[in-house]
């Protein structure tokens, strides 16, 4: 079985209906999320890479065809205008590293209807997870304020491909490092890691420990010192440091407990014993918020770890995210449902001054005043161009959260700009709404453009 059948089944059974309809017109889908999650005043858009990867290679094969007839209940023969089934649409998205916005379309895929419709949950779950964490690894750069975070969030990851996702979208975002050899090797980043507090208990004493680890691993070395209590810890980190003149590039590490207070004990330690160049690493459940708290209490951190909560976006683990039919064969489309509605036709979104954005109608003209932000990245189910290189998203996405209003950079009750629809795109919708309240006034009235 191929990657196509990790998708729901209801888009293998509207599929299905619309090649026996014969509904294979181009149809046009924009996946956005409807509202932030509370505490964001902005997305980072990702995910597209491993979007586009699927898409080029989409192939419903013999295999996909037994799955989905087994799982239908139903003989193989009927699901047999699936087979060979590819994509040979275009896409047009937001470039990963971007920041975009509530109600902004990240991607906009055209393709003939079956092709759009099958495509939507591999596609709507890589674009929705991914920006889900490379937002929270985003504003984890910005409550560190300069001091270089790495991730630690691999092993409660939800998944081996969710922890090197992790990774890479805070490579992305701007960590120093990573302790997933996989994604360090794959991504060409720094492997970061330490020991943990069982190759302490391993050893009769800590100091036993700490020297050992020294012997085997040549260079600076960082050493776990909470395992028993911090501050002892921390002077035995310390007299081996200095015996071994291990100084320079090492560090001693602090994963639980009064963070703030313990660092401050550290780092008097270590300067009392002439060890001013070695750092302290915090780590132990941190994100964006507890990182912000240290920075601004004034603890002397040099680095910090984030794991866990990091890596599944733990205060906002999902987005309200939508793939939504906005044109069928030239007929604009939207949906009336409370909360729920969306707005017709291809899109265009021009990026303005302090974020006053601008959701425009594709063939819209350019306003003058703004960027577009939605760029055409496959045409005919081929990309238009190579892979996104990791520092072309880093650079993106840090020239990005340069021009973003302050009040949306907040770790704390920020405040996220909104964007508007233009004139032509609200008409539009206007137009579409009063013609389906026309056609559901009257059922039994022959559908036609609005």
């Amino acid at each position: 079985m191929s990657e196509a059948m990790t998708t729901d089944l209801y888009e293998v059974t509207m599929a299905m209906s619309y090649l026996r309809e014969g509904m294979t017109g181009p149809a046009t889908f924009s996946l956005f999320v409807r509202d932030l999650p509370p505490e964001r005043g902005f997305l980072v858009a990702a995910g597209l890479e491993s979007a586009l990867d699927y898409l080029s290679g989409l192939r419903v094969g013999p295999e996909d065809i037994d799955a989905f007839a087994s799982a239908l209940h139903r003989p193989p023969r009927d699901l047999q205008p699936l087979l060979g089934l590819e994509f040979t649409g275009d896409v047009r998205a937001v470039p990963e590293g971007r920041i975009v916005l509530a109600g902004e379309p990240l991607l906009e895929v055209t393709a003939p209807l079956p092709q759009a419709q099958l495509v939507e949950t591999y596609v709507l779950n890589q674009l929705s997870h991914q920006t889900a964490i490379a937002s929270k690894a985003a504003r984890c750069v910005l409550a560190a304020a300069g001091h270089p975070v790495v991730d630690f969030s691999l092993r409660r990851a939800h998944g081996p491909q969710a922890g090197f996702q992790a990774a890479r979208l805070g490579a992305m975002a701007g960590f120093a490092g990573t302790s997933n050899v996989a994604a360090a090797t794959a991504l060409g980043i720094p492997a970061v890691g330490t020991m943990a507090h069982s190759y302490i208990e391993a050893f009769a004493t800590e100091e036993e420990a700490f020297r050992a680890f020294a012997r085997c691993h040549p260079g600076p070395v960082t050493l776990l010192v909470d395992t028993y209590d911090t501050e002892e810890g921390v002077r035995v980190a310390a007299r081996v440091l200095r015996d071994l003149d291990r100084g320079p590039g090492s560090a001693v590490r602090l994963d639980s407990g009064d963070l703030g207070a313990l660092a401050a004990r550290a780092r008097s330690i270590l300067d009392s014993v002439g060890l001013p160049e070695v750092r302290v690493i915090a780590s132990g459940g941190l994100d964006e918020y507890a990182v912000d708290d240290l920075v601004r209490s004034g603890a002397p951190i040099d680095t910090y770890a984030v794991g866990t909560r990091v890596g599944v976006s733990a205060d906002a683990p999902y987005l309200d995210s939508a793939y939504k039919m906005v044109e069928y064969d030239g007929r604009p489309v939207m949906k009336l449902s409370s909360a729920k509605a969306t707005a017709p036709g291809p899109k265009q979104v021009f990026r303005r001054t302090a974020y006053a954005d601008v959701i425009r109608l594709a063939d819209e003209q350019s306003p003058g005043d703004g960027s577009p932000l939605l760029e055409t990245v496959m045409r005919g189910g081929q990309r238009t161009g190579g892979r996104t290189t990791l520092d072309a998203c880093r650079e993106r996405l840090a020239a990005d959260l340069a021009g973003l209003p302050p009040a949306a950079r907040r770790i704390r009750n920020p405040v996220a700009p909104r964007a508007t629809a233009s004139e032509h795109l609200s008409a539009l919708a206007r137009r579409v709404r009063r013609h389906i309240d026309e056609q559901t006034s009257a059922p039994y009235a022959r559908p036609a453009s609005p």
